[in-house]
């Protein structure tokens, strides 16, 4: 059995320590990158009245690119990281799980609004990763998008996003 074998429980591993945290240097590295442009973009300098919009997340922006420095070195030259197991191929399968329907979530938004997505998230979950018989599925996934409804539009007046069925229903 390999390091890996062992690290992982036994389990293939998907991405070591080290590949994720040469990822989130390079990420984090490029967000400072941006934020250090648009910083400069709406003026990060200092005028007879005091520092510009821009003057204080510029030097956070080039914090966070130094940070991002510091750390990929350190990525890159910790040898104990490069074996380490950061996620096996079923912790990987399981964040998936979660992550590309809440993306179709997020997506389905624009198109379905909240409440019909938010329906068919609950659904989703509740059959494909709980296993819930059709009854309970049906009962919750409809039930909390309405409590919410009433909450928010009815009772707060607070408006969310809808879609076309919120609009056959008149309820725009």
């Amino acid at each position: 059995m390999s390091d890996h074998d062992i690290q992982a429980g036994g389990e293939r591993p998907s991405a070591s320590v080290r590949s994720f945290e040469i990822g989130t240097a390079i990420a984090l590295f490029a967000l400072g990158v941006i934020l250090m442009g648009d910083s400069l973009r709406i003026g990060a300098g200092w005028t007879d009245d005091g520092p510009q919009s821009g003057y204080f997340p510029f030097y956070i922006g080039m914090l966070l690119c130094l940070a991002s420095v510091v750390n990929l070195v350190s990525a890159v030259r910790n040898p104990e990281t490069k074996t380490e197991v950061f996620l096996t191929r079923r912790q990987t399968q399981m964040v998936m799980e979660l992550l590309v329907p809440t993306t179709v979530f997020v997506i389905a938004i624009g198109w379905l609004g909240i409440y019909v997505s938010s329906a068919l998230l609950i659904g989703w979950f509740m059959r494909r990763l709980g296993r819930f018989a059709a009854l309970p599925t049906l009962l919750v996934s409809l039930g909390i998008p309405g409590i919410l409804f009433a909450l928010f539009e009815i009772w707060f007046k607070i408006l969310l996003p809808k879609g076309p069925l919120e609009q056959l229903l008149g309820l725009q």
